[in-house]
């Protein structure tokens, strides 16, 4: 494939949500109307985003510094991952005290991903400061923050955050006046602040007052099967037919900027896209699974590297920096989230702890295991969407009985493709607010 090529078509997928812009924020989070998403198709709301006119401007100019957090002094990175040393955090603060609010990335987010500066500016606009770290499906996160460097187990993926985001708080706590502790996360940095909020609770580090979880998925597993099959079973031959998919997309988008004097990937442009090209639903399924599947190859490719190979680098490779890593992006491509589960990271574990099964992992990893935490806990709140792609038969449902009187779920936006409109954010902000 041709890698150059890839790269744009990305920025057509993840560009579901502009980069903040402007000097203004809601005061009053009734000034946000009724709920008007002009998207009822949720396969399209999730790869659309927000068209500007239902979006609210959002502070561009505010104080903000990235650290690095060295979590484990003693690690060796390999060559090829240099550039992922040191854990990456940002840090968002406000002139005098206010509340901290930690925000937690969704699947292959780091701090400064297009989602998580939204959020940043979201919360600093409302008045907040904000730290906000990586998933621990991330790159970054996997070399610098993660004590086993193989991402996807609950406990130790919480256990990993936590240690960030105190070591985060220890690098700034001179400098920022803290009244209070929240905690918040998209997607699946929503369903791990779940877990840290539980964390939390017996450990005390921060004491979260208030926690909102945004668009969680309910079990893992499930979440990543729906996802991992979104691609396969929307392209033609499945992923023989990938480049070819490619191709046709890109062609089809560059079509609509021949006329134009500059490209500029935001939801206004997939929006006119969507609207020219009227795409099928396999082809959405497709964009959204692509996105998902490099994301997860990300992923597995560092967790493989980081332990010295074996499942997508060959066992005690050494790879350089002049190394070309395409023949092990296309074989992990190939494989997707579910193979990294069975192939790699269930035997990792498993190794680790005896009498540990595949079903155990899978069961462990779901917000019914802390069902009865988070059904009597008046502090954690949802906010969700009603046709959420990734969530499974009788799964919306499910949050709703267990956040009753707690949860906001709108019919429509597909998975975060609502994310910027003016009444999620004035959502958001009355939650952390009021």
């Amino acid at each position: 494939m041709r890698l150059s090529r890839l790269a744009v078509l990305l920025l057509f997928v993840v560009a579901a949500c502009q980069s903040p812009t402007g000097p203004a924020f809601i005061e009053n989070p009734i000034e946000a109307g009724e709920y008007d998403y002009p998207l009822d198709n949720p396969l399209a709301a999730t790869v659309v985003g927000t068209p500007a006119e239902y979006r609210v401007d959002l502070p561009k100019n505010y104080d903000v510094k990235e650290i690095r957090l060295r979590l484990f002094p003693d690690r060796e990175v390999p060559e090829v991952l240099w550039f992922l040393d040191g854990l990456a955090v940002s840090v968002a603060r406000q002139p005098g005290p206010a509340p901290l609010v930690f925000s937690i990335g969704g699947t292959g987010s780091d701090s400064r991903s297009r989602l998580m500066r939204v959020m940043e500016a979201v919360l600093v606009g409302f008045g907040f400061h904000v730290i906000s770290v990586a998933s621990p499906t991330h790159p970054n996160f996997v070399v610098s923050g993660s004590e086993t460097a193989v991402p996807g187990r609950v406990g130790v993926d919480v256990r990993d955050l936590y240690r960030a985001m105190q070591a985060a708080y220890a690098r700034v706590e001179g400098d920022i006046e803290v009244t209070d502790f929240y905690l918040t996360g998209y997607s699946l940095g929503a369903w791990h602040a779940a877990f840290l909020a539980h964390m939390d609770e017996e450990e005390r580090a921060f004491d979260f007052e208030k926690v909102l979880l945004v668009s969680p998925p309910v079990s893992l597993f499930d979440s990543i099967g729906i996802l991992d099959r979104m691609l396969e079973e929307s392209l033609p031959g499945g992923m023989a037919g990938i480049t070819e998919f490619f191709d046709q997309t890109f062609d089809s988008f560059a079509e609509i900027y021949k006329d134009t004097e500059f490209v500029d990937f935001t939801a206004d442009f997939l929006y006119r896209a969507y609207r020219h090209l009227a795409p099928s639903d396999d082809k959405l399924s497709a964009l959204i699974g692509l996105a998902f599947r490099l994301a997860a190859n990300n992923m597995a490719f560092t967790a493989d590297v980081m332990n010295g190979g074996g499942y997508i680098v060959p066992r005690g490779a050494e790879l350089r920096t002049t190394t070309s890593l395409t023949p092990f992006f296309q074989a992990g491509a190939r494989a997707g989230f579910i193979r990294y589960l069975e192939d790699f990271f269930a035997p990792f574990y498993i190794r680790r702890e005896a009498g540990l099964d595949f079903d155990t992992l899978v069961a462990e990893a779901d917000l019914r295991t802390i069902d009865g935490y988070l059904r009597q806990n008046e502090k954690i709140g949802l906010l969700a969407n009603a046709d959420d792609i990734i969530l499974g038969p009788g799964d919306i449902e499910y949050l709703g009985d267990l956040f009753e009187g707690r949860a906001l779920i709108l019919p429509t936006g597909g998975h975060l493709g609502n994310f910027e409109h003016r009444y999620v954010i004035a959502a958001i902000g009355e939650f952390f607010r009021e």
